[in-house]
């Protein structure tokens, strides 16, 4: 029998995904920052305030729920980097796909070192041995935020979503993005390409070949 499939897969809808904006973040931050003093019950507070440095720390590195769930405060060092100067975090992601490596931005350099003053932890000891959803959920119903303008709902994985957001919006290199988040170019300009102009170089798509002499 002949092949009577199409020559070309037919394009599909882009699927984008639900992500806080700056603005949605830092409403975001303000109210997890704000749970922590509406809680008297120190076990509660202290589950507060391990939500509130979650939220900063995943928004600062990317790292999938159930990398985060994974990791151990011996993965985790405070270094100086060397090509920007800056204080950061060097990460050993251990997830399905194996052992990654990530390097955080300097805003989850604090609430890691919050972390290990409050839980004066051994090195094996899991950094978040608590998953949050209920009561980051909560916040987000609280906040008005469960569900994008696309009618999304967000989850604690819109906080990955949120740092490749930032970075693109930021004009990071989409592979070194998609590097440090042990991914794949091809996903972050599937589900993220909204974000995409500002690494679109005008110059170069704009380029007009001479006109010859008439």
């Amino acid at each position: 029998m002949p092949d009577m499939s199409a020559p070309y897969r037919s394009t599909s809808k882009v699927s984008h995904r639900a992500w806080f904006s700056p603005d949605e973040y830092k409403q975001l931050y303000t109210a997890t920052r704000a749970n922590i003093r509406a809680m008297v019950n120190s076990k509660h507070r202290h589950l507060a305030e391990q939500l509130h440095d979650k939220v900063l720390f995943m928004a600062n590195t990317g790292i999938r729920p159930d990398e985060a769930n994974w990791l151990e405060y011996r993965d985790v060092e405070i270094v100086e980097d060397d090509a920007t100067g800056e204080t950061i975090l060097e990460i050993e992601v251990r997830g399905k796909r194996g052992v990654g490596y990530c390097k955080s931005t300097t805003g989850a350099v604090r609430p890691y070192e919050r972390m290990v003053e409050r839980n004066q932890p051994e090195p094996t000891d899991r950094l978040f041995p608590a998953d949050h959803k209920k009561q980051f959920n909560r916040i987000l119903e609280e906040q008005g935020l469960k569900f994008d303008r696309q009618g999304n709902r967000r989850t604690l994985y819109s906080l990955r979503h949120s740092y490749i957001s930032f970075r693109l919006l930021e004009g990071a290199d989409i592979y070194q993005i998609a590097k440090n988040c042990r991914t794949s170019v091809e996903m972050i300009e599937k589900h993220y390409a909204v974000h995409l102009k500002n690494s679109l170089d005008a110059a170069a798509i704009n380029v007009r070949k001479p006109r010859p002499a008439k």
